[in-house]
């Protein structure tokens, strides 16, 4: 029932942290490598947020929210695929986290397969990009 509980509480995590919205409504202009949001530092402070040590995704959770809103492309299909890439690449972050701060062996084997799974399916969402002429992320 632990195990369940907290693979549960991970797949929450996940879920609503890439459902966050943004409130101010203030457009973010890609940066001169891609259409990214702020790379490296604490995300968490850079947001405004207190970190939290009792939560050890905080910074992920952050950067992933700040990477998808920052996403922008030319069309929907275009900005899915690149809000997509970064919702995959807060999921490898915070799998990472999971191997890092656990010995459940249940967890871990999720962390990894999630790992394994949005490594390919990251790769698969950059290929949609440069097959549509479109700069990789």
């Amino acid at each position: 029932m632990k195990k369940q509980l907290a693979l549960a509480s991970l797949v929450v995590v996940l879920t609503a942290s890439a459902c966050g919205q943004q409130q101010d409504g203030a457009a973010q202009a890609p940066t001169e490598t891609g259409m990214k949001g702020e790379a490296g530092g604490d995300t968490a402070m850079k947001s405004g947020m207190t970190p939290d040590p009792s939560n050890p995704y905080m910074a992920s959770e952050t950067d992933m929210h700040d990477k998808m809103m920052a996403a922008k492309g030319t069309d929907a299909a275009e900005m899915w695929t690149r809000k997509m890439i970064e919702h995959h690449k807060g999921a490898l972050s915070m799998s990472e986290v999971a191997l890092k701060e656990t010995d459940d062996a249940m967890v871990r084997e999720m962390a990894q397969k999630t790992i394994d799974m949005q490594t390919k399916e990251i790769a698969d969402l950059q290929k949609m990009l440069t097959d549509e002429g479109k700069a990789a992320q």
